[in-house]
């Protein structure tokens, strides 16, 4: 592993080299620097700092793994109570997709209990084989017993890579997986390319979305990486079923947990975001809360919903569930309509990949432009009326 090394006699000035550093990692106590764990091996100190004062030392001792003895990609069957998440049906087509470059088998592993019979429709959507794991000790998801599992098939069946979808299962199970396995996870993907190697090049915005950090795991195996639900393509449903059904076991003692579940209540049903084929969304260029009945006139006329970017829900204008972006929600949508979005990075990231985007801002050059379809430079308080005057006109003729 890189560190970098404080040369305490060729400091002219500590404070001077702690200013450098842009995530304050650097600390002076008794007139000595030391270099704490909020630093990002940026290597600001060593290019800007007195020569010779910070050096960067680069471990070369690597550990060995013979990827050979690593064949397949696994995705991981999220659901509740037997209902897969749509998220893995677009994992399985991502999978499908990498296993085209090395010829490896695509996998998945799914459990729970009384989930045998809902195990074929995977088979309907490229997988080759899937590892069952059904016992009532899975009946419900439990961190223990699910990471023993997962760390059960991982050993038998030595996957090169494992997509997780990042849900709340996901973002607890994939983590504490790579801890056991003592390997890299990388969260949050938007982009997964396989290299011939078998090495996974996993994508995603990093620094608050002002760079795209390119991760590689070349010397542990499994790869591990999560993917938000809307950013792969899920593939289509073929009619027949290819591919088999494995069924596995697990020692009991292995299934025991510290916690017991003792009921589960459901919630009302919800309209998310995520679901939604038409978006309204109210940026920064919506001046009052009140205003926010205009934009959601617009929504209910197109059939959608009203959502928003980081400052409105921050505001308390909107809840968080309808924020898009890094921070927020990713969405695909037919449509989407921004008004008076400025399009940073970190919502655009969130959205880009909607099928069309209608954006509405009075700044010619406001970056969402670069992102949309279609592109209207006007104020939304001149623009929305009139839609909606149109739209209405439409639907009574």
């Amino acid at each position: 592993m890189a560190k970098l090394i404080i040369h305490q006699e060729k400091v002219t000035d500590n404070q001077e080299l702690v200013k450098i550093c842009p995530f304050g990692a650097m600390e002076e106590k008794d007139g000595k620097l030391s270099i704490n764990a909020a630093c990002k091996m940026c290597r600001l100190c060593v290019k800007k700092g007195p020569e010779g004062a910070v050096e960067y030392v680069e471990d070369t001792v690597r550990p060995s793994v013979n990827k050979e003895e690593w064949k397949g990609i696994a995705v991981y069957v999220d659901h509740v109570d037997g209902k897969i998440h749509p998220v893995t049906l677009e994992l399985l087509g991502k999978a499908r997709e990498l296993a085209q470059v090395t010829g490896h088998p695509v996998y998945a592993v799914f459990m729970g209990n009384h989930i045998s019979e809902k195990s074929h429709e995977l088979l309907h959507y490229g997988a080759d084989k899937v590892f069952i794991y059904d016992e009532p000790e899975l009946e419900r998801f439990k961190i223990e017993p699910y990471t023993a599992v997962f760390e059960d098939f991982i050993r038998n069946v030595k996957p090169s890579s494992i997509l997780v979808g990042a849900t709340t299962v996901g973002r607890q199970l994939a983590p504490r997986v790579a801890a056991r396995m003592k390997t890299g996870l990388t969260a949050d993907c938007t982009i997964l390319e396989m290299n011939e190697d078998t090495d996974l090049s996993q994508i995603r915005p990093a620094f608050g979305g002002n760079i795209m950090a390119h991760i590689k795991t070349p010397y542990h195996r499994p790869q591990m990486a999560t993917v938000r639900y809307k950013i792969m393509n899920a593939p289509k449903r073929s009619v027949e079923e290819t591919g088999e059904i494995v069924n596995c076991t697990i020692a009991k003692e292995r299934l025991d947990s510290h916690v017991d579940v003792l009921d589960i209540v459901l919630k009302e049903k919800e309209k998310f975001i995520e679901n939604a084929d038409v978006l309204v969304v109210a940026g920064r260029g919506v001046k009052k809360k009140e205003d926010l009945e205009m934009l959601q006139r617009l929504a209910d006329l197109l059939g959608g919903q009203l959502a928003c970017t980081r400052p409105m829900a921050e505001s308390g204008w909107l809840p968080a569930k309808c924020q898009i972006g890094l921070s927020g929600r990713t969405v695909r949508p037919k449509l989407i309509i921004t008004c008076g979005v400025s399009g940073a990075v970190q919502f655009t990231a969130g959205m880009n990949h909607s099928e069309t985007i209608f954006a509405i801002n009075k700044d010619e050059k406001a970056p969402i432009f670069k992102t949309a379809h279609y592109c209207l430079v006007g104020d939304l308080y001149d623009v929305i009326p009139q839609l909606i005057q149109k739209i209405e006109e439409k639907k009574g003729a």
